[in-house]
């Protein structure tokens, strides 16, 4: 049989339980047999608005995050690949390297209506079936004829996370309780979050 492969990318600064979340929900309720957390080398439409996390770094949050889970994976293919992330390159890789493979592109709710502005966006739709994850405060509809993958909220905010994992860095304060404890050991090893990376960007981009 084909495999049913799940193709779940973002920045990951940090990774938290509600992504965790995401990808089991996708494992389970979709039937695949990997998930694949693709994390962003640079993600073009965030990184001229604030610093972000080096990708090693992120790379390694993201395996701690999936350690241990099955049928999760992390995926250093964009970051092997070097200069902005584009969805639609790495469909592509993925189809040469998975060639029998069914891909299943997860993303958030609310990423749906900006859709139409990614990279070539409509050809990620003829390459993977596209998974929108429910998320509240949204009303969904299928008229693109996308899937829909219902998952319990998680009240987080990466912001949020980013300011708490400061204050920690700095003084020791609590960090919520999403970020889980694997994360977090690599987060305080590797010294990450020790200055605001929400600073706003001002370099000009070559």
């Amino acid at each position: 049989m084909p495999q049913r492969l799940g193709v779940f990318g973002g920045t990951f600064d940090p990774p938290h339980l509600g992504h965790l979340g995401v990808a089991r929900a996708a494992r389970d309720n979709l039937a695949l047999d990997r998930v694949l957390l693709v994390v962003a080398n640079d993600p073009w439409k965030k990184s001229p608005e604030r610093a972000i996390t080096p990708a090693a770094d992120r790379l390694a949050m993201v395996g701690a995050l999936v350690d241990g889970e099955p049928g999760l994976e992390v995926s250093d293919v964009e970051i092997r690949r070097g200069g902005p992330s584009y969805t639609v390159t790495t469909l592509r890789e993925m189809r040469v390297a998975n060639a029998d493979a069914e891909l299943f592109l997860i993303i958030g709710r609310d990423l749906v209506d900006d859709f139409p502005s990614w990279h070539e966006s409509v050809e990620i739709a003829r390459l993977a079936s596209i998974v929108v994850v429910d998320r509240p405060g949204y009303v969904t509809d299928a008229q693109r004829g996308w899937k829909l993958l219902v998952v319990p909220p998680v009240d987080v905010s990466s912001t949020e996370l980013r300011e708490q994992l400061q204050a920690y860095q700095r003084d020791g304060s609590a960090v919520s309780p999403h970020i889980p404890p694997a994360v977090l050991s690599v987060i305080r090893e590797r010294g990450l979050y020790r200055r605001n990376v929400d600073d706003t960007v001002t370099a000009p981009r070559s």
